[in-house]
């Protein structure tokens, strides 16, 4: 499919997702920064993480959280300076840990100054840098648009906020007299201007970025042909100038993204995967009710595994910024099994910050920078039992998002000092994911039992000769399934037991367990 040079280090990385704004404040304005995350890198690196995914940090009027960018090249100042980021790059590489950026190329804020000059009358080499109607009476089909605001003739798409308006990455098919083929002039300098982002970070000591819509690029595009084709491009340029880089995408769809030389893809809550039905559903698979299914997040998979030709590069995150905690549905031990889970699959896990601590979802907020929903799923990090508990020495009011305010919130202190906490249960997942190569990344899997309305799941990851039986039950009561295989070393159990008269596997209630295959 690809020959992607991959960064050996993606083989087993364990990445911890941070919402920078809201990890850890070291100079008290109430807002998280980059000195914060540097502060706090052996705290990751202690929980077995060894690679790390910064949201948006770069200038913007945070109209969207950072995903408006107003200078691609400038950390945002309350995050800090350009030499931050770089000596956090340097103190995570001496850790030999890896950093990712998020990098936003579909789109940027209205007050970025390529687009002030593309709202000129007169051409210069900014008008084509965005998608824009030839006339203002018309409208970009299927896209929202912003009008009226410039001296130019004419209506600019907007991806999503009507603050963000789109880049011109060009037209697959053009139907339109304004609608720019790829090989425009003015496309091909969107895409050379975002590669010199990239350039710029790469060099200063960035392992890579996550991109942000990354399936979007190229507008009427059918089956994604124009956008893979335009990350071919990106990916020929990174293996002739940067071939460390790693490439994770959000495009949700595996096939696409790893042809266009992506090396990761994410499973998400849009889109097709499924992923909705194990964790933030009405019945959660993972809840101990066990009314859920697993059937159609598993049948996806498998056509998502094989289209991308088993490489196991589908990321399963425990959350992120733009979706619901996952302690919101799933809770206490069912925790536990659902950990068991996300670091038991091939790809690398994304622990989103806090998710490792079990921390909330605060309902009632309302929406910060553009967070609405979102906003009570970004809540400031509980590291302690001191002031804002240990996230800032600010005043209350200052901080970026009201903090969880129960008494018996979790913060790292409280479960680091318990040893059936969450947090101690992921450290020890973690720990035996990396000591077996069947469990890391690119380890097949065989899933040998997910039934419809039926529990548990169970698959067979393996590699290198080693095959390890994963058993999977988050509900409360004792299954079984048909499994004919001798069982050898259980090399890790939560809950009770698993056994097996050779034909038939027992798992007792809310039970997860890792055993060796003789």
């Amino acid at each position: 499919m690809n020959n992607t040079n991959e960064p050996k280090w993606l083989d087993n990385a364990v990445f911890y997702e941070i919402y920078p704004q809201s990890f850890n404040d070291t100079n008290a304005d109430g807002i998280g920064d980059i000195n914060g995350i540097t502060e706090k890198l052996d705290y990751i690196k202690d929980l077995g993480c060894n690679a790390i995914w910064i949201n948006p940090c770069f200038k913007s009027p945070f109209g969207d959280a950072g995903y408006d960018v107003e200078d691609y090249y400038m950390v945002a100042s309350r995050y800090g300076t350009n030499e931050d980021l770089a000596n956090l790059f340097k103190e995570a590489h001496k850790r030999d840990m890896h950093i990712l950026l998020d990098l936003v190329p579909g789109h940027t804020s209205v007050q970025h100054e390529w687009f002030k000059q593309s709202m000129k009358a007169e051409k210069n080499e900014f008008t084509d840098r965005y998608v824009w109607t030839d006339s203002i009476w018309e409208e970009p089909q299927g896209m929202g648009c912003i009008r009226g605001i410039s001296d130019r003739d004419g209506s600019c798409a907007v991806n999503f906020f009507s603050h963000q308006p789109a880049l011109n990455y060009g037209y697959y098919k053009p139907e339109r007299p304004w609608q720019q083929s790829m090989d425009d002039e003015g496309p091909k300098a969107t895409l050379e201007a975002m590669k010199d982002v990239m350039r710029f970070w790469l060099q200063m000591g960035a392992d890579g970025f996550r991109v942000d819509m990354a399936g979007s690029l190229v507008k009427n595009d059918e089956d994604g042909k124009g956008t893979i084709k335009l990350w071919q491009n990106v990916r020929e340029f990174l293996d002739k100038e940067f071939p460390n880089a790693a490439m994770v995408s959000e495009w949700g769809e595996p096939d696409k993204s790893l042809q266009g030389g992506f090396h990761m893809d994410f499973l998400l809550h849009f889109g097709p995967s499924h992923y909705n039905d194990l964790f933030r559903c009405e019945e959660p698979f993972f809840s101990s009710r066990g009314k859920g299914d697993v059937s159609a997040f598993v049948e996806k998979y498998l056509e998502n595994y094989e289209k991308s030709e088993k490489k196991g590069l589908m990321c399963i995150p425990s959350g992120n910024h733009d979706m619901g905690r996952l302690s919101q549905e799933v809770k206490g031990d069912e925790l536990k099994v659902a950990f068991a889970f996300l670091l038991s699959m091939p790809g690398a896990p994304f622990i989103y910050y806090g998710d490792e601590i079990g921390m909330k979802y605060v309902e009632g907020l309302t929406s910060v920078e553009g967070g609405y929903g979102r906003t009570g799923s970004r809540t400031p990090m509980q590291w302690d039992d001191s002031v804002n508990a240990g996230f800032s020495n600010a005043k209350k009011e200052m901080l970026y998002i009201a903090q969880d305010s129960d008494e018996n919130r979790p913060t790292v202190k409280n479960q680091a000092a318990d040893e059936n906490s969450l947090y101690n249960e992921i450290k020890k997942l973690i720990k035996i994911r990396k000591e077996h190569t069947a469990l890391l990344s690119k380890g097949e899997i065989e899933f040998v039992a997910a039934k419809k309305d039926t529990y548990p799941l169970a698959y067979v990851r393996s590699s290198e000769g080693e095959k390890i039986l994963v058993v999977i039950n988050p509900s409360a009561k004792e299954v079984t399934f048909e499994f004919d295989a001798r069982l050898g070393e259980t090399i890790y159990s939560f809950g009770g037991s698993v056994e097996s008269d050779g034909k038939t596997v027992k798992a007792s209630g809310q039970t997860a367990a890792f055993i060796k295959l003789v």
